[in-house]
């Protein structure tokens, strides 16, 4: 049986070409960046020219990119240093947050660091931009925003414009978890001022295991790991080499691509929404139609197979998620779907498409959840 992979906002495969950009890396080049000898000097400097590359990408310098382990540690790092260096002590952030996030907020709230303010959700779980704006023009300590660009499990985009705009006007910093939109669309940070963005390049077809933390060069900020020189002093470790080589290539290849790539996966989205509208009758979307357009997140009709669905589907050769793929070990539900206080016993099951996906997966999925349900075509003779 052929596996059908729509689990793409969890990870995504290896694209080829940025396996072929990182294999000299594992080889021939494997000096150390910091060696001042001729191995030490060549990967060096491509460690510097895959840092422009990706500033370059986002209209920034490249001095205000520093390459991190991936997306938490990135979260972490605009969190906890804006705590500790530029006297933040209120966080305005949301409950359906990565967990990157929202467990970092909770933890230096319970330090008693900071004040944390939830701010309000409208009923499809977009952000409440009257009550941000209520939130940033109250009086108060040094404030720091941090919404995500996008919700990874169901998809609603957030206007980062408008927040950029009132963080400015209210003098708050602004922290964006753009870890589902870096690559998949363009970002501007001169056109849309924001302090920080953090990245993983797992989820544009990169390696695991690394990414990036954007600092606004006017914010000035101690390390969050000491130890070395690495980063401009600002992270220490030897440098994850072919990590931040692929995942230079791979964010190339993404913005390259972009207008067809997007395009495509758009088409894959909408057809199987509208494969599952015309096949299960009483099936609702967690994710809106303008949101997200790698993310479709289906919320299943109250049956007796919801207990074991995600199981199920995979027995029958398809990957996919209830939730975050990153607390999948978790024994509670998704605190994202919770918010939205879905209805009792239905299931909300997210598919999410990458460029490797093709129409053929689409229909074989929607027969192979017939299958698991039970039910037969709803469009047949």
């Amino acid at each position: 049986m052929r596996r059908i992979y729509l689990d793409n906002a969890a990870t995504t495969a290896l694209d080829p070409q940025v396996l072929d950009a990182m294999l000299p890396y594992m080889t021939e080049h494997f000096g150390n960046p910091s060696s001042i000898h001729s191995y030490g000097r060549a990967t060096r400097s491509a460690i510097e020219k895959a840092r422009k590359k990706v500033s370059g990408m986002f209209g920034v310098s490249p001095g205000e990119i520093f390459f991190t382990s991936g997306g938490t540690e990135a979260n972490n790092f605009a969190l906890q240093c804006s705590v500790r260096d530029l006297g933040v002590r209120r966080i305005i952030s949301s409950p359906i947050e990565h967990h990157a996030v929202t467990h970092t907020v909770e933890a230096l709230g319970k330090e008693g660091k900071v004040e944390v303010v939830w701010v309000k959700l409208l009923a499809d779980g977009n952000i409440d931009l009257e009550d941000l704006e209520r939130l940033l023009s109250m009086e108060g300590p040094t404030t720091l925003v941090s919404l995500m660009h996008a919700n990874n499990e169901i998809g609603v985009l957030l206007d980062i414009k408008t927040v950029s705009a009132l963080c400015a006007a209210h003098e708050a910093y602004f922290h964006c978890d753009t870890v589902q939109t870096v690559a998949h669309y363009h970002i501007d940070l001169q056109e849309t001022p924001i302090h920080f963005i953090s990245a993983a390049a797992h989820k544009f077809h990169g390696p695991k295991g690394v990414g990036f933390v954007y600092v606004n060069g006017d914010v000035h900020l101690q390390p969050l790991i000491y130890g070395g020189a690495q980063e401009r002093n600002m992270r220490a470790g030897t440098e994850n080499l072919y990590g931040i080589i692929g995942m230079a290539k791979a964010l190339e290849i993404a913005y390259d691509e972009l207008e067809e790539t997007s395009a495509y996966i758009r088409s894959l989205n909408k057809t199987m929404r509208q494969r599952l509208i015309a096949e299960f009758p009483g099936i609702q979307f967690n994710s809106p139609e303008e949101g997200l357009y790698t993310v479709l997140n289906v919320l299943f009709p109250a049956h007796p197979k919801n207990d074991l669905l995600l199981i199920n589907l995979d027995i029958q050769g398809i990957a996919c998620s209830g939730g975050s793929a990153c607390s999948s070990g978790s024994s509670t539900g998704s605190h994202v779907i919770a918010a939205l206080n879905a209805p009792e016993g239905t299931a909300a099951v997210r598919f999410s498409f990458s460029k490797f996906n093709t129409p053929e997966d689409v229909e074989e999925a929607i027969t192979r959840l017939q299958q698991v349900f039970g039910v037969t075509t709803a469009t047949a003779g």
